[in-house]
C-alpha cells in the first residue's frame, strides 16, 4: 500500500503533504526530527489526513494534485475527517518525548 499524507504544526502552517509506503515509519522520521530539511524546519509533527492508495502511481498522482491545491481546499479535506484537526498519530508512538510527539 502507498500513502499520501499532510503533516502541520500547532499553528497550522504551513501544511505538508507528502507520499510513503510505509506511513508508520515515515510518521515517527517526522516526529524524531531523523531528517533535516522543510518539516523538521518548521515542526511539522501533527498528522492531520492521509489516503491510502493500491498503486504508487495513484499516490503521486494525489500528492502532486494536493500540492496545487488552495490552501483551504486542503483545509476543506482535512475537516472532513479530522474536523478537530487532532493528531491522527498521536497515540501511535507512546515511547516518545511528548513534546516530540505533539508537535
Amino acid at each position: 500500500m502507498y500513502y499520501v499524507y499532510i503533516l502541520t504544526n500547532k499553528k497550522l502552517r504551513p501544511l505538508y503533504i507528502g507520499a510513503t509506503n510505509n506511513l508508520e515509519r515515515r510518521i515517527f522520521e517526522h516526529k524524531t526530527g531523523e531528517f533535516e530539511g522543510f518539516s523538521n524546519n518548521y515542526n511539522l509533527k501533527i498528522l492531520l489526513h492521509f489516503e491510502e492508495y493500491e498503486y504508487v502511481r495513484d499516490a503521486i498522482k494525489k500528492e502532486i494534485q494536493l500540492k496545487n491545491w488552495y490552501k483551504e481546499w486542503k483545509l476543506d479535506l482535512i475537516q472532513k475527517t479530522n474536523c478537530s484537526f487532532v493528531d491522527i498519530a498521536e497515540d501511535w508512538f507512546t515511547d516518545l518525548d511528548p513534546e516530540t510527539s505533539s508537535g
